[in-house]
């Protein structure tokens, strides 16, 4: 059995027990966030499910973005293009920024990622394209709770973000849950408001 049957073999006794539960219209639910909450968080596979658990957030409380090392890139990139959506279309009012501990991102190296990427087949031409902002990227991601209080900064200080949208941190033990506040958004934080948050190359 592959991996994809594996999957649908799951999904099938899955949607049978919410069609059992619920009915043939499945499990309500609402897809604008109820708490009108938006988290940016990382892509790591401990987060998976956990994270929800220790915020007290449930299906349709949030809308949850993931991507490697919870990174802003740029002040347009996709994270931010789903928090203007999040904001301007589903009524999030609070962002909360995770990051956690023993992050992957800090060991993210942009020469050792070419060359895992050139032994897969991906050519160095590929590579040259995208070289400026993987260094960007990788080479400015050091620490992550310093990532955490970064990513707050540009966002308070993103233009399209709207003042009155509180922005937190918060850093997460993946291994005891335990959440700890980086940056109270509820607080006035002039040094976040003047830090540099250049994404030049």
């Amino acid at each position: 059995m592959t991996l994809l049957d594996e999957i649908l073999k799951a999904n099938e006794a899955y949607v049978a027990d919410i069609v059992k539960e619920y009915g043939e219209g499945g499990m309500p639910a609402n897809k604008a966030p109820q708490r009108h909450i938006a988290i940016l968080t990382c892509m790591d596979t401990r987060l998976v499910d956990l994270l929800e658990r220790t915020m007290g957030i449930d299906r349709g409380d949030a809308n949850v973005i993931r991507v490697a090392g919870n990174c802003i890139t740029d002040v347009f990139s996709d994270v931010v293009r789903s928090l203007i959506v999040s904001i301007y279309e589903l009524g999030a009012k609070e962002i909360f920024i995770v990051g956690h501990e023993d992050c992957g991102m800090e060991k993210t190296c942009p020469d050792e990622l070419s060359k895992r990427m050139i032994e897969r087949g991906i050519s160095a031409e590929a590579i040259t394209m995208i070289r400026c902002e993987m260094e960007r990227w990788a080479n400015h991601f050091c620490h992550s709770e310093q990532n955490v209080v970064k990513a707050v900064a540009q966002l308070r200080q993103n233009p399209l973000i709207p003042e009155d949208v509180k922005i937190h941190g918060l850093m997460l033990n993946p291994y005891t849950s335990k959440l700890t506040v980086v940056v109270d958004g509820n607080k006035e934080n002039v040094e976040l408001d003047s830090m540099s948050v250049c994404t030049c190359c």
